[in-house]
Protein backbone atom coordinates (compact mmCIF):
# COMPACT_ATOMS: atom_id res chain seq x y z
CA UNK A 1 0.00 0.00 0.00
CA UNK A 2 1.38 3.25 -0.78
CA UNK A 3 2.26 6.21 1.77
CA UNK A 4 -0.56 8.63 1.68
CA UNK A 5 -2.73 6.01 1.08
CA UNK A 6 -1.54 4.42 4.43
CA UNK A 7 -1.78 7.74 6.46
CA UNK A 8 -5.32 7.74 4.87
CA UNK A 9 -6.12 4.67 6.34
CA UNK A 10 -5.02 4.96 9.56
CA UNK A 11 -6.07 8.59 10.57
CA UNK A 12 -9.53 7.02 8.86
CA UNK A 13 -9.05 4.57 11.48
CA UNK A 14 -7.87 6.90 14.44
CA UNK A 15 -11.69 8.82 14.11
CA UNK A 16 -13.37 6.22 13.99
CA UNK A 17 -11.81 4.92 17.36
CA UNK A 18 -12.56 8.08 18.37
CA UNK A 19 -16.22 8.03 17.19
CA UNK A 20 -16.40 4.79 18.55
CA UNK A 21 -15.55 6.22 22.12
CA UNK A 22 -18.45 8.81 21.55
CA UNK A 23 -21.24 6.07 21.08
CA UNK A 24 -19.68 4.19 23.92
CA UNK A 25 -19.69 7.90 25.83
CA UNK A 26 -23.20 8.59 24.61
CA UNK A 27 -24.40 5.70 26.56
CA UNK A 28 -22.72 6.65 29.69
CA UNK A 29 -24.60 9.75 29.34
CA UNK A 30 -27.82 8.68 28.42
CA UNK A 31 -27.15 6.12 31.26
CA UNK A 32 -26.91 9.07 34.21
CA UNK A 33 -29.01 11.27 32.64
CA UNK A 34 -30.32 13.56 35.46
CA UNK A 35 -30.54 17.29 36.20
CA UNK A 36 -26.90 18.83 36.63
CA UNK A 37 -26.29 21.06 39.87
CA UNK A 38 -24.04 22.75 38.09
CA UNK A 39 -25.51 24.08 35.52
CA UNK A 40 -25.35 27.42 36.40
CA UNK A 41 -22.02 28.21 37.81
CA UNK A 42 -20.32 30.28 35.87
CA UNK A 43 -17.02 28.69 35.26
CA UNK A 44 -15.77 31.16 33.04
CA UNK A 45 -15.48 34.07 35.84
CA UNK A 46 -12.02 35.49 36.25
CA UNK A 47 -10.53 36.50 39.73
CA UNK A 48 -10.89 40.33 39.94
CA UNK A 49 -7.84 41.64 39.92
CA UNK A 50 -5.27 41.61 36.78
CA UNK A 51 -2.09 41.59 37.82
CA UNK A 52 -0.52 40.86 34.30
CA UNK A 53 1.13 40.99 32.14
CA UNK A 54 3.96 38.83 33.76
CA UNK A 55 6.75 38.68 31.37
CA UNK A 56 8.54 35.24 31.46
CA UNK A 57 12.27 34.80 31.01
CA UNK A 58 11.70 35.37 27.53
CA UNK A 59 9.59 38.23 27.05
CA UNK A 60 6.54 36.23 26.54
CA UNK A 61 3.20 38.30 28.44
CA UNK A 62 1.14 36.10 31.17
CA UNK A 63 -1.67 36.79 32.17
CA UNK A 64 -2.15 36.82 36.04
CA UNK A 65 -5.32 37.50 37.79
CA UNK A 66 -5.43 37.13 41.96
CA UNK A 67 -8.41 37.21 44.15
CA UNK A 68 -8.00 37.72 48.18
CA UNK A 69 -6.33 39.53 50.54
CA UNK A 70 -2.96 40.84 49.45
CA UNK A 71 -0.32 39.92 51.49
CA UNK A 72 -1.67 36.77 52.98
CA UNK A 73 -0.37 33.33 52.63
CA UNK A 74 -0.85 32.31 49.10
CA UNK A 75 -1.83 29.68 46.69
CA UNK A 76 -0.35 29.99 43.09
CA UNK A 77 -2.77 27.44 40.88
CA UNK A 78 -0.91 26.12 37.40
CA UNK A 79 -3.46 24.56 35.36
CA UNK A 80 -3.46 21.59 32.65
CA UNK A 81 -2.14 21.03 29.32
CA UNK A 82 -4.52 22.75 26.44
CA UNK A 83 -7.07 24.49 29.18
CA UNK A 84 -6.45 27.28 31.28
CA UNK A 85 -7.09 29.16 34.57
CA UNK A 86 -10.51 28.81 34.29
CA UNK A 87 -10.15 25.14 35.66
CA UNK A 88 -9.87 26.10 38.80
CA UNK A 89 -12.92 28.23 39.46
CA UNK A 90 -14.09 26.08 42.36
CA UNK A 91 -10.95 26.98 44.36
CA UNK A 92 -10.34 30.22 44.06
CA UNK A 93 -14.21 30.78 44.56
CA UNK A 94 -14.06 28.72 47.49
CA UNK A 95 -10.45 30.09 49.17
CA UNK A 96 -9.94 33.31 48.48
CA UNK A 97 -12.06 34.27 52.04
CA UNK A 98 -8.56 33.75 53.43
CA UNK A 99 -5.58 32.90 51.00
CA UNK A 100 -4.44 35.35 48.26
CA UNK A 101 -5.22 32.91 45.40
CA UNK A 102 -3.70 33.77 42.11
CA UNK A 103 -4.19 32.22 39.02
CA UNK A 104 -1.95 32.42 35.59
CA UNK A 105 -2.66 30.83 31.99
CA UNK A 106 0.91 29.44 30.50
CA UNK A 107 2.30 30.48 27.44
CA UNK A 108 0.21 30.00 24.48
CA UNK A 109 -2.87 29.37 26.62
CA UNK A 110 -5.81 31.38 27.57
CA UNK A 111 -5.06 34.81 27.43
CA UNK A 112 -1.44 34.62 27.84
CA UNK A 113 0.82 35.66 24.22
CA UNK A 114 2.42 32.86 22.00
CA UNK A 115 5.17 31.94 23.09
CA UNK A 116 8.19 33.87 21.85
CA UNK A 117 10.03 32.08 19.22
CA UNK A 118 7.85 29.06 19.76
CA UNK A 119 9.34 27.22 22.84
CA UNK A 120 6.32 25.18 24.25
CA UNK A 121 9.54 23.13 26.44
CA UNK A 122 8.22 22.01 29.64
CA UNK A 123 11.27 23.77 30.77
CA UNK A 124 9.79 27.26 29.30
CA UNK A 125 6.67 26.33 31.36
CA UNK A 126 8.99 26.35 34.51
CA UNK A 127 10.02 29.25 34.21
CA UNK A 128 6.57 30.80 32.81
CA UNK A 129 5.59 29.43 37.00
CA UNK A 130 9.09 31.11 38.47
CA UNK A 131 8.18 34.18 36.89
CA UNK A 132 4.72 34.31 37.99
CA UNK A 133 5.69 33.34 41.75
CA UNK A 134 7.91 36.42 41.40
CA UNK A 135 6.31 38.64 40.28
CA UNK A 136 3.00 38.19 42.41
CA UNK A 137 3.77 36.45 45.54
CA UNK A 138 6.08 38.42 48.77
CA UNK A 139 9.62 37.43 48.85
CA UNK A 140 9.47 36.10 51.76
CA UNK A 141 6.56 33.37 51.47
CA UNK A 142 4.99 31.43 52.28
CA UNK A 143 3.12 30.24 49.03
CA UNK A 144 2.05 26.91 47.94
CA UNK A 145 1.69 25.60 44.31
CA UNK A 146 -1.39 23.83 43.36
CA UNK A 147 -0.63 22.15 39.68
CA UNK A 148 -2.83 20.09 37.52
CA UNK A 149 -1.29 17.83 35.06
CA UNK A 150 1.02 19.91 33.20
CA UNK A 151 1.24 22.46 35.63
CA UNK A 152 2.39 19.87 37.95
CA UNK A 153 5.24 18.30 36.09
CA UNK A 154 5.75 22.09 35.38
CA UNK A 155 6.20 22.85 39.12
CA UNK A 156 8.55 19.70 39.21
CA UNK A 157 10.55 21.22 36.25
CA UNK A 158 10.67 23.95 38.36
CA UNK A 159 12.34 22.38 41.61
CA UNK A 160 14.94 21.15 39.12
CA UNK A 161 15.66 24.57 37.55
CA UNK A 162 15.29 26.94 40.39
CA UNK A 163 16.27 25.35 43.84
CA UNK A 164 16.12 28.70 45.44
CA UNK A 165 12.39 28.85 45.17
CA UNK A 166 11.75 26.37 47.47
CA UNK A 167 11.96 26.46 50.97
CA UNK A 168 12.34 30.17 51.47
CA UNK A 169 9.01 31.22 49.28
CA UNK A 170 7.43 28.12 48.52
CA UNK A 171 6.53 25.86 51.37
CA UNK A 172 4.79 22.91 49.66
CA UNK A 173 3.29 21.45 46.28
CA UNK A 174 0.38 20.37 45.52
CA UNK A 175 0.33 17.80 42.37
CA UNK A 176 -2.77 16.71 40.80
CA UNK A 177 -3.17 14.40 37.94
CA UNK A 178 0.46 14.05 38.14
CA UNK A 179 2.86 11.99 36.60
CA UNK A 180 6.81 12.23 36.60
CA UNK A 181 7.01 10.05 33.33
CA UNK A 182 4.95 9.83 30.18
CA UNK A 183 1.77 12.40 30.46
CA UNK A 184 -0.36 11.39 27.57
CA UNK A 185 1.48 8.06 26.96
CA UNK A 186 -1.76 5.95 27.52
CA UNK A 187 -3.96 8.28 25.60
CA UNK A 188 -1.99 10.07 23.05
CA UNK A 189 1.65 8.09 22.97
CA UNK A 190 1.34 4.38 22.03
CA UNK A 191 -1.32 6.21 18.96
CA UNK A 192 1.03 7.97 17.65
CA UNK A 193 3.94 5.28 18.36
CA UNK A 194 1.29 2.84 16.27
CA UNK A 195 0.95 5.58 13.32
CA UNK A 196 4.90 6.58 13.29
CA UNK A 197 5.92 3.88 11.12
CA UNK A 198 3.47 4.83 8.59
CA UNK A 199 3.22 8.41 8.51
CA UNK A 200 6.90 9.91 9.28
CA UNK A 201 7.95 11.66 12.56
CA UNK A 202 6.18 12.09 15.90
CA UNK A 203 5.79 15.96 15.04
CA UNK A 204 3.91 15.04 11.58
CA UNK A 205 1.85 12.32 13.58
CA UNK A 206 0.45 14.96 16.18
CA UNK A 207 -0.07 17.73 13.47
CA UNK A 208 -2.76 14.74 11.93
CA UNK A 209 -4.21 14.09 15.14
CA UNK A 210 -4.96 17.91 15.76
CA UNK A 211 -6.76 18.18 13.03
CA UNK A 212 -8.72 14.93 13.93
CA UNK A 213 -8.91 16.58 17.73
CA UNK A 214 -10.13 20.00 16.02
CA UNK A 215 -12.74 17.72 13.96
CA UNK A 216 -13.96 15.96 17.32
CA UNK A 217 -14.13 19.05 19.18
CA UNK A 218 -15.72 21.32 17.22
CA UNK A 219 -19.46 21.07 18.74
CA UNK A 220 -19.41 20.67 22.65
CA UNK A 221 -21.96 18.33 23.75
CA UNK A 222 -22.03 15.83 20.37
CA UNK A 223 -18.82 13.98 19.89
CA UNK A 224 -16.07 16.38 21.30
CA UNK A 225 -17.78 16.65 24.70
CA UNK A 226 -18.55 12.89 24.55
CA UNK A 227 -14.79 12.04 23.82
CA UNK A 228 -13.93 14.28 26.67
CA UNK A 229 -16.08 13.01 29.31
CA UNK A 230 -14.61 9.16 28.33
CA UNK A 231 -10.90 10.33 28.69
CA UNK A 232 -10.95 13.24 31.23
CA UNK A 233 -13.83 12.68 33.44
CA UNK A 234 -15.23 9.94 36.04
CA UNK A 235 -19.15 8.32 34.72
CA UNK A 236 -21.07 11.13 36.85
CA UNK A 237 -19.67 14.65 35.88
CA UNK A 238 -21.73 17.38 35.12
CA UNK A 239 -22.69 18.18 31.36
CA UNK A 240 -21.41 21.42 32.40
CA UNK A 241 -18.53 20.82 33.37
CA UNK A 242 -17.56 18.66 30.43
CA UNK A 243 -19.04 21.49 28.23
CA UNK A 244 -16.36 23.58 29.48
CA UNK A 245 -13.23 21.74 29.24
CA UNK A 246 -14.29 20.97 25.45
CA UNK A 247 -14.62 24.49 24.61
CA UNK A 248 -11.19 25.05 26.05
CA UNK A 249 -9.41 22.40 24.16
CA UNK A 250 -11.47 23.43 21.01
CA UNK A 251 -10.29 27.02 21.59
CA UNK A 252 -6.68 26.43 22.27
CA UNK A 253 -3.85 26.95 19.72
CA UNK A 254 -3.47 24.54 17.16
CA UNK A 255 0.97 24.78 18.40
CA UNK A 256 -0.02 23.50 22.04
CA UNK A 257 -1.54 20.47 20.24
CA UNK A 258 1.98 19.82 18.01
CA UNK A 259 5.10 21.57 19.49
CA UNK A 260 3.14 21.46 23.15
CA UNK A 261 2.36 17.88 23.19
CA UNK A 262 5.51 16.67 21.43
CA UNK A 263 7.30 18.15 24.79
CA UNK A 264 5.44 15.95 26.90
CA UNK A 265 5.01 12.83 25.56
CA UNK A 266 8.48 11.09 26.18
CA UNK A 267 9.12 13.63 29.23
CA UNK A 268 11.22 11.61 32.16
CA UNK A 269 10.80 13.93 34.95
CA UNK A 270 11.59 11.26 38.03
CA UNK A 271 15.15 12.68 38.36
CA UNK A 272 13.79 16.02 39.31
CA UNK A 273 11.38 14.97 41.79
CA UNK A 274 14.15 14.31 44.13
CA UNK A 275 14.42 18.18 44.14
CA UNK A 276 11.19 18.97 45.74
CA UNK A 277 12.99 19.42 49.31
CA UNK A 278 9.41 20.85 50.68
CA UNK A 279 5.99 18.67 51.45
CA UNK A 280 4.24 17.46 48.60
CA UNK A 281 0.56 16.14 48.33
CA UNK A 282 -0.07 14.41 45.39
CA UNK A 283 -3.88 14.20 44.44
CA UNK A 284 -4.97 11.63 42.05
CA UNK A 285 -8.65 10.52 40.99
CA UNK A 286 -9.76 7.35 41.14
CA UNK A 287 -10.99 7.24 37.81
CA UNK A 288 -7.89 9.07 36.12
CA UNK A 289 -7.44 7.54 32.56
CA UNK A 290 -4.54 9.71 31.85
CA UNK A 291 -2.50 10.12 34.92
CA UNK A 292 -3.63 6.46 36.22
CA UNK A 293 -3.54 5.99 40.18
CA UNK A 294 -0.17 3.65 39.62
CA UNK A 295 1.54 6.72 38.42
CA UNK A 296 0.59 8.74 41.55
CA UNK A 297 2.09 6.02 43.54
CA UNK A 298 5.21 5.95 41.34
CA UNK A 299 5.50 9.89 41.61
CA UNK A 300 4.81 9.80 45.43
CA UNK A 301 7.89 7.33 46.12
CA UNK A 302 10.45 9.35 44.45
CA UNK A 303 9.33 12.71 46.08
CA UNK A 304 11.83 12.76 49.46
CA UNK A 305 8.10 14.08 51.30
CA UNK A 306 5.61 13.02 49.27
CA UNK A 307 2.24 11.73 50.03
CA UNK A 308 -0.62 10.22 48.06
CA UNK A 309 -4.58 11.17 48.34
CA UNK A 310 -6.75 9.17 45.95
CA UNK A 311 -10.52 11.01 45.11
CA UNK A 312 -13.23 8.59 44.60
CA UNK A 313 -15.25 8.20 41.67
CA UNK A 314 -12.71 11.22 40.10
CA UNK A 315 -11.40 11.04 36.76
CA UNK A 316 -8.77 13.67 35.72
CA UNK A 317 -10.39 17.01 36.36
CA UNK A 318 -10.97 15.96 40.07
CA UNK A 319 -10.46 19.81 41.33
CA UNK A 320 -13.77 20.51 39.04
CA UNK A 321 -16.12 17.46 39.34
CA UNK A 322 -15.25 16.52 42.92
CA UNK A 323 -14.52 20.10 43.80
CA UNK A 324 -15.25 19.54 47.39
CA UNK A 325 -13.19 16.50 48.33
CA UNK A 326 -10.36 18.28 46.38
CA UNK A 327 -11.00 21.45 48.91
CA UNK A 328 -10.55 19.43 51.70
CA UNK A 329 -7.54 17.97 50.75
CA UNK A 330 -6.40 21.27 49.58
CA UNK A 331 -7.50 23.14 52.96
CA UNK A 332 -5.80 20.65 54.84
CA UNK A 333 -2.37 20.40 53.17
CA UNK A 334 -2.96 24.45 52.80
CA UNK A 335 -3.27 24.83 56.68
CA UNK A 336 0.07 22.50 57.24
CA UNK A 337 1.91 24.10 55.23
CA UNK A 338 1.18 27.24 55.42
CA UNK A 339 0.99 27.48 59.12
CA UNK A 340 -1.13 30.07 61.44
CA UNK A 341 -1.56 32.40 58.59
CA UNK A 342 -3.64 30.90 56.61
CA UNK A 343 -6.16 30.36 59.77
CA UNK A 344 -6.36 33.62 60.51
CA UNK A 345 -9.29 35.92 59.40
CA UNK A 346 -12.12 33.22 59.16
CA UNK A 347 -14.99 33.22 61.61
CA UNK A 348 -15.92 30.43 63.63
CA UNK A 349 -17.71 27.64 61.85
CA UNK A 350 -17.11 29.52 58.52
CA UNK A 351 -17.16 27.48 55.80
CA UNK A 352 -15.78 27.16 51.94
CA UNK A 353 -19.03 28.23 49.66
CA UNK A 354 -21.90 25.63 48.10
CA UNK A 355 -21.49 22.83 50.46
CA UNK A 356 -23.19 19.95 49.06
CA UNK A 357 -22.45 20.21 45.67
CA UNK A 358 -19.42 18.06 43.52
CA UNK A 359 -19.30 15.93 46.57
CA UNK A 360 -17.38 12.87 46.41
Amino acid sequence: MSRPRRAAVLTAGLAATALAGGVAARTIVRRHRRPDPEADEPLALLPPEDLGPVRSFDGTALAVRAAGPPGGPTLVFAHGFSLDLTTWHYQWTALADRYRCVLFDFRSHGRSEPAAGGDLSLAAMAHDLAAVLEAATPAGGPALVVGHSMGAMAALAMAEARPDLLGARVVGLLLAGATGRDLFRGAIGSVAGLLRPGLGTLRETLARLDRVRRHLVARPGDIGGLATRITQFGPDASPHLVDHVTRLAAAARSEVWTDGLLALVDLDLRHAAGHVRVPALVVVGERDRVTPPAQAVELVAALPEGRLAVIPGAGHLAMMEAHEAFNRRLEAFAAETLGERARRGRPAGARGRREGRGRR
